[in-house]
């Protein structure tokens, strides 16, 4: 019933900037980006849920922003002063619930990924 897919992940220089987006269908009332490197947990980047309240790791807070896109369930991250650190497979998820919850468990739904690398 509820079908993700992530785009704009590419090859960036240390301090750039990337836009990620989801497209997204079905019951997504909170959406969250996780990513996850070689050999490393996944892990959470960024939230939002029905309401627009936001939530980011500590990571990404300050330098990342998560938003809906016209209305719709979709969402976009957008990335801003990207580290080599940063480079992963980001994975947009959702949640069919009003409170986003804390973790990967709380996330049913899954799209592909779509790889970030960031180059010093």
């Amino acid at each position: 019933q509820v079908q993700l897919q992530e785009s704009g992940g590419g090859s960036v220089q240390s301090g750039g900037s990337l836009k990620l987006s989801c497209a997204a269908s079905g019951d997504t009332r909170c959406m969250a980006w996780f990513r996850q490197a070689p050999g490393k947990e996944r892990e959470g980047v960024a939230s939002i849920d029905s309401d627009g309240k936001t939530t980011y790791s500590d990571s990404a807070k300050g330098r990342f922003a998560i938003s809906r896109d016209n209305g719709e369930t979709s969402v976009s991250l957008q990335m801003n002063n990207l580290e080599p650190e940063d480079t992963a497979m980001y994975y947009c998820a959702s949640r069919p619930f009003l409170n986003c919850g804390a973790g990967i468990g709380d996330f049913p739904y899954w799209g592909q990924g779509t790889q970030v690398t960031v180059s010093s």
